[in-house]
């Protein structure tokens, strides 16, 4: 039987400058791995933090614009602590019960795709 692995979501972004500031400099992700077509070819790029990828691609078709990704947390209030003491002006995520017996810190990205760490 064919091993199926975790799943890698394609994010769609629009300026990769302000993908990295929010990505990188805001959610502690780093660069994996990046890949453009050309000088002037649209970016697509893997970003990792701790066991949890994901692609950013500038490619026209690639993603949609305001989807949603789930990402469970091991220590939520941790994450919320380390995102609330950063300096970044365009997000202020609150620590939220998620109805489910967890707590919920979502963030959105600047090209309205939403982020919820679960935990």
């Amino acid at each position: 039987m064919a091993a199926i692995e975790a799943p890698i979501p394609i994010l769609r972004i629009f300026d990769l400058e302000k993908a990295l500031a929010f990505w990188i400099g805001f959610l502690g992700f780093t660069v994996e791995w990046t890949h453009r077509t050309g000088e002037a070819g649209p970016h697509y790029l893997s970003i990792l933090r701790d066991g949890c990828r994901i692609h950013l691609s500038e490619h026209h078709g690639d993603g949609c614009p305001g989807s949603v990704v789930f990402v469970p947390v091991a220590d939520i209030e941790a994450l919320h602590a380390e995102l609330a003491a950063k300096d970044y002006p365009f997000m202020r995520p609150g620590l939220e019960d998620s109805g489910h017996g967890s707590r919920t810190v979502q963030v959105i990205d600047p090209f309205g795709n939403r982020i919820r760490f679960d935990g």
